[in-house]
């Protein structure tokens, strides 16, 4: 027998947050959350996005054992700015069991319609910023610390149960080495010259705060257009500054503007911590935090986190002067292999910027949908 149980305790939520690490200890491909991170992202006293969203939190029990999990959540920016009825539901996890899949869902179901809402998608978390989709292709990889990860078995669940491909995401890789930096040298410095741009380098990361906020709301603007964005609150700008800012190297924040220092360019570039990840099991005490450290400083493989271009300098070359910036810093640090986070596999624009690398698409991932 399946029993549902909210997840409202301590030590529930520690649980709801430790239960994937029974799930998937004998993965190799498994990247683990850092406990205490993830615990402060379900903090409604400490994560800011539940000022404007609900969320809660439900384990499946099977003979006394944590089978399952969910994370049912609504975003009320989404729903009363955009007028999109979406019941969200993250954080999703089971075993290869129907039954336990089943009455997850049918929870987050229950709680979409006593809110009037028309579908639920998932898995997705609060905002775009978070985590989303489920793995579809490429089981074999391991992933960034920036995605879930999840066995084959789960697309059948969502298929069992009713639910139809939403969204289609994909991520990519690309040698470094296979760089043309002609691709982008000469143009880079024609359009800093024909719209009087400057790229900003950075050394510390006290450097980067004054910029931060403005990097936020270009973001806001530059993705606005994208299918299911929600905007980033001012509150909630400085909570990501402190959860994000500080594991990123200086040098690997590239921002562009223009003569009245109007930021109208930007990106973001993480180290990959993977592996760092793995061996540290989601604990950063006692020694965690040399495995970070170590990874952020020597890592060879990098994780383009974000990119955002001002609408008005959309198809400009903008990305010209950004991407000549990282193919100094990553030449002089040895850097091996360049990941991308998932990508809408609609986003034309995107994709362009990329051509010239040769990405190669290493995994996929779907979002999927049912109407309540």
């Amino acid at each position: 027998m399946i029993t549902i149980k909210e997840a409202i305790s301590k030590k529930d939520l520690k649980a709801f947050v430790k239960f994937p690490f029974s799930l998937y200890k004998d993965s190799e491909y498994w990247v683990p959350p850092i406990i205490k991170q993830e615990l402060e992202t379900f903090n409604k006293d400490k994560n800011p996005i539940f000022k404007d969203a609900d969320a809660r939190f439900f384990l499946a029990f099977k003979d006394g054992k944590v089978v399952g999990r969910v994370a049912a959540i609504i975003n009320w920016l989404e729903i009363n700015n955009q007028g999109i009825k979406k019941m969200r539901f993250g954080w999703f996890d089971f075993i290869d069991d129907l039954e336990v899949s089943k009455k997850l869902l049918e929870t987050v179901e229950t709680i979409g319609r006593k809110n009037n809402l028309e579908y639920t998608e998932g898995p997705v978390g609060f905002s775009n910023l978070d985590k989303v989709g489920i793995l579809t292709e490429g089981f074999e990889n391991i992933g960034p610390m920036i995605t879930w990860y999840n066995y084959p078995y789960y697309v059948n669940h969502y298929q069992a149960h009713g639910f139809i491909i939403e969204k289609k995401y994909s991520e990519s890789k690309f040698l470094f080495e296979n760089v043309k930096p002609e691709a982008f040298k000469k143009a880079q410095e024609l359009i800093k010259r024909r719209y009087g741009l400057k790229a900003l380098k950075f050394t510390k990361t006290e450097e980067v705060m004054p910029y931060a906020d403005r990097m936020f709301d270009l973001f806001n603007e530059s993705y606005a257009s994208l299918s299911s964005f929600v905007e980033i609150t001012d509150i909630q700008k400085e909570y990501f500054k402190k959860k994000f800012i500080s594991f990123v190297n200086p040098e690997y924040i590239k921002f562009v503007v223009d003569s009245e220092d109007k930021l109208i360019g930007f990106a973001i570039v993480m180290p990959r911590f993977a592996e760092a990840l793995q061996k540290i099991k989601g604990n950063l005490f006692p020694f965690g935090f040399r495995h970070i450290l170590k990874a952020k400083k020597n890592s060879k493989d990098v994780i383009f986190y974000l990119i955002g271009i001002h609408p008005e300098y959309q198809n400009k070359g903008v990305h010209a002067v950004i991407f000549n910036e990282y193919y100094e810093v990553f030449t002089e640090k040895g850097i091996k292999t360049c990941y991308r986070t998932p990508e809408l596999e609609d986003n034309e624009a995107i994709h362009k910027i990329w051509k010239h690398f040769d990405p190669v698409v290493y995994r996929r991932r779907k979002t999927f949908k049912k109407d309540l």
